[in-house]
């Protein structure tokens, strides 16, 4: 249990708890005596006796198959291939494209460069991601562990290992997963904060706060949402002595400072996107609902079925932790609604929204003393551990073996096939060649590849080429490259489908 903002109500010394929230797993267990000089030997065997550490590594090293495996299975799809492009560039040149307007932060793209050592496979620009995943398991244990017990810990890493919506984002290359691990850590570290109000935690989640910035522009909201809790927390002290507001005021200057080249570049980058309605991503209630039927595991009956138990775990908490109830509301509710607003003003998808996994999980498995009422039994933490595994099952069943992204892969081999040696390969919206291109050689196919966005794009090429055989590949970006829809009415009335693959539609001159 945690007591925001109070120093009141800390754990005994070693990490015991305050309470008990449903029985523990080792209260049978002869654990080794600890002393102020604890040997190497001492600390292994009382891991070897801890169920629970024994259990967490179990979880991690699943959840290290479940996303490393078939890594490299899926083709790129476009984003992917756009992180290879920056990553091809030097180190000031990927600091210069996103001064220059690319939508996402330099660290990602910065580590990438330095995994191209090791080649562009899609399994090598996938590695990182799978990597950070992984290592948010035992983040999230912990983070339930400060927040309430080493059960709901326990409980929200099996929901992080099993879940459908991070296996996806811990498999592809881009800086969702990553994000999400230093965003975890900085959470962590402002729970034990907030509880103990160490200064050392609470630079720490100053700092860690700031790598996910520099992973991801959207950590900067659930940051800002931490720190306003930690004001609203500490309001009453704050008021009585102003000096109480000096933990979080330096964890906010560490972010700061961290990330002080970053925030110019964002607010310029934020009125760019801001300026105009988006081409793309989900706008009103639609960008709610599919959030949270994502991060519940694409189920509309997980949908309901994790929100009743979130919010029983609100409730729960709230008997014990007014405080830790009131982050689990914030870190939820504001950066949805937040998200609600903005989404008429900027592209909004729920990926986006990933930092929310370690609150909502923690909130769900804070329900677990009601599992434990029912059962009466301390091993009641193994049913919850179950049902997390089995209500993700029939996700994993068809994830293994269909393609959840666009078979660029496949496409390009029977685009092979069916070309000609001076035909023409027309690609819209033109920024589709980075995918298709991963796998498709124009030199080696022996055909001339044009890129065309608009009508008059399509025009100007059948007009400089009248005569020649030509393919036309699309996407559905199409409809963001170009909103009026004018490139895939020429389309339809002057070519003719020539086949599909998933998402990519092939088209050829009549």
């Amino acid at each position: 249990m945690i007591t925001m903002g109070r120093k009141q109500g800390k754990r005994a010394k070693h990490g015991e708890q305050t309470y008990n929230n449903g029985g523990d797993l080792d209260s049978d267990t002869p654990i080794p005596t600890r002393s102020d000089s604890l040997t190497l030997d001492r600390t292994v065997a009382s891991i070897k006796y801890n169920r629970y550490v024994q259990i967490l590594i179990g979880l991690t090293l699943v959840g290290a198959l479940l996303r490393f495996y078939n890594l490299a299975g899926n083709s790129l799809w476009l984003d992917e291939a756009a992180t290879l492009s920056f990553a091809r560039q030097s180190l000031i040149g990927i600091w210069e494209s996103i001064a220059g307007g690319e939508f996402n932060p330099p660290l990602f793209y910065w580590l990438e460069h330095a995994m191209l050592v090791f080649g562009e496979s899609e399994f090598v620009l996938r590695f990182l991601p799978a990597l950070f995943g992984v290592l948010t398991i035992p983040v999230v244990y912990y983070i339930g562990t400060e927040f309430r017990d080493k059960n709901v810990g326990l409980i929200a890493a099996a929901l992080l290992t099993f879940s459908p919506f991070h296996i996806f984002y811990s498999q592809e290359a881009r800086a969702y997963a990553p994000m999400l691990f230093f965003f975890s850590l900085a959470l962590l570290f402002y729970v034990r904060a907030s509880r103990s109000d160490e200064v050392r935690s609470w630079v720490l989640f100053g700092v860690f706060s700031a790598v996910a910035f520099w992973m991801h522009f959207y950590a900067f909201v659930p940051v800002a949402v931490l720190i306003l809790h930690a004001l609203i927390t500490r309001a009453g002290d704050i008021r009585r002595d102003v000096r109480s507001a000096r933990a979080p005021a330096l964890a906010l200057t560490a972010f700061i400072v961290t990330t002080l080249p970053l925030l110019f570049v964002t607010a310029n980058l934020f009125l760019v996107r801001t300026s105009s309605a988006p081409t793309f991503g989900m706008q009103g209630f639609d960008v709610v609902y599919q959030t949270f039927l994502q991060i519940s595991g694409f189920s509309d009956l997980l949908l309901v079925l994790f929100l009743i138990l979130f919010l029983l775990g609100v409730a729960y908490t709230w008997r014990d932790d007014r405080d830790g109830a009131l982050l689990l509301v914030f870190m939820m509710i504001l950066p949805i609604v937040g998200s609600l607003i903005l989404s008429s003003r900027m592209p909004m998808i729920p990926r986006y929204l990933i930092y929310l996994l370690p609150v909502y999980f923690v909130g769900i498995a804070s329900a677990y003393p009601g599992l434990y009422a029912l059962v009466k039994d301390r091993r009641a933490v193994y049913l919850a551990l179950a049902a997390a595994f089995l209500v993700s099952t029939p996700f994993l069943a068809a994830y293994y073996t269909t393609p959840q992204k666009n078979d660029w892969r496949g496409f390009s081999a029977e685009l092979d096939e069916m070309t000609k040696d001076g035909d023409l390969v027309v690609v819209l919206p033109s920024y589709m060649t980075l995918p298709l291109n991963y796998y498709y050689s124009n030199a080696t196919d022996g055909t001339i590849e044009l890129v065309a966005t608009t009508e008059g794009d399509l025009e100007l090429i059948r007009n400089q080429y009248p005569g020649k055989q030509t393919y036309y590949v699309v996407t559905g970006d199409i409809f963001a490259a170009d909103p009026t829809g004018d490139a895939v009415n020429w389309l339809q009335a002057n070519t003719e489908f020539a086949g599909q693959r998933m998402g990519i539609y092939l088209f050829k001159s009549v």
